[in-house]
């Protein structure tokens, strides 16, 4: 009988590139016993790298103990798991090397690759902390705990080479009959929703200045900072389940922030007009007080009415127009998916107004950080719910100017 083992693997890095260490457990895929924790320290690489050199490492382990096994690696990276399973290209030259190294390992058909999330590979990444922390304070340079390691899986807590299968089986077949169940009972099946993850851009000058920036205007391009919350970003959907699609609006600001997301994660960008910025006329380009100073009347009846458009701008009714088609062109594309959408302000904001049935006035009361993220799901019934609002805890690293 073949043998089945689990690779979980994972890589990180203090800085990308900074300090980096992979992480690699190995698993008995019958027992759930640990047979290994394996860790490296890489010095300073990237964490795509240190995330491929934990699967190496765990797969080169995993033919030690048997050649003719088959193996299921899990990790935490959509890249690689997408990159491996062959469904994304891999563009690097350094990455397409380590590619190589991994698949020669084991005869093509034998390894699986799972994506999982990172709370599903808390040991992994506990190992590649302990090493990187090991490595800075003492220059250790690996970690390998084999044959009888210690688990904390209930059903796996006898030691390599005296487990009893029939009553780890029976253990974990006991403790499944007592587990509660996963569905949610008494809720109706609504069906599966289109999820979309509604991303703002990163700041240009021009947001940074607080000043109007429409459909119409300049349109501006990311500031440095707004690059460093791109990246910050793209870092964040690594971690998050996968996406199937990317869109972004027309203007080059989304367009910049939505690929470097796509770039990180093997995603092509798709344009959706629909989810430009409103255009705000006369006004683009200056600052409130500017504008309360110059129009005075009109921006008192601007902020009073949805209905009313800035002077030779938009106004917020026919932005929701465009905003609504928009979303229904995505619902009815992508249905059933789950979608990222880099926008602006004003098309999340309605969004969220839709998902939540608010009046459109509520946009006036929500505040939408650069690079936040927002979730929203749009059920096949029609009803629709808000996850999450302007998420923004990935951004605490990026340095943020004063007034801003």
């Amino acid at each position: 009988m073949t043998r089945s083992l689990i690779v979980e693997a994972d890589g990180g890095s203090r800085g990308n590139p900074g300090p980096a260490a992979y992480g690699s457990v190995v698993r008995d895929a019958t027992t759930g016993v640990i047979l290994a924790e394996l860790a490296g320290y890489l010095g300073e690489v990237t964490n795509n790298v240190a995330e491929y050199r934990g699967a190496i490492a765990g797969l080169a382990f995993a033919r030690e103990l048997d050649a003719e096994a088959s193996v299921e690696i899990r990790l935490d990276s959509k890249l690689i798991v997408e990159q491996m399973s062959g469904r994304w290209q891999i563009k690097s030259p350094d990455m397409r090397k380590l590619a190589l190294e991994a698949r020669a390992i084991f005869p093509p058909g034998r390894v699986t690759y799972t994506w999982v999330p990172r709370e599903k590979n808390k040991r992994a990444d506990a190992l590649v902390n302990e090493m990187i922390d090991g490595a800075l304070a003492r220059g250790d340079k690996s970690i390998r705990r084999v044959d009888g390691l210690p688990t904390e899986d209930a059903s796996a807590d006898d030691v390599v080479g005296s487990i009893d299968l029939e009553r780890s089986r029976a253990v974990v077949e006991e403790q499944a009959a007592r587990r509660p169940p996963t569905a949610m009972i008494g809720w109706a099946d609504l069906g599966m929703p289109t999820v979309t993850m509604l991303a703002r851009h990163g700041a240009t000058a021009l947001s940074l200045e607080k000043r109007f920036s429409g459909r119409g205007g300049l349109d501006a391009p990311l500031a440095a900072i707004g690059m460093a919350q791109a990246e910050a970003l793209a870092e964040e959907m690594m971690r998050r389940d996968p996406v199937a699609r990317i869109i972004a609006s027309p203007l080059l600001r989304t367009r910049q922030t939505a690929q470097c997301v796509a770039d990180r994660l093997g995603v092509s960008v798709e344009i959706e007009d629909g989810f430009a910025e409103c255009a705000f006329g006369d006004w683009d380009g200056r600052t409130f007080a500017e504008v309360k100073q110059e129009w005075p009347e009109a921006l008192e009846d601007w902020l009073s009415s949805t209905a009313v458009a800035p002077p030779g701008g938009e106004s917020f009714e026919a932005c929701r127009e465009r905003i609504s088609a928009a979303r229904r062109r995505v619902v009815e594309a992508y249905a059933g998916e789950r979608v990222l959408v880099v926008a602006h302000v004003t098309p999340i904001k309605i969004l969220v107004s839709m998902a939540v049935d608010a009046p459109l006035s509520s946009l006036y009361r929500m505040e939408l950080p650069p690079c936040s993220l927002t979730t929203l799901a749009w059920f096949p019934d029609g009803n629709s719910s808000m996850f999450s609002f302007a998420e923004a805890a990935h951004l605490r690293a990026v340095p943020v100017p004063d007034g801003t």
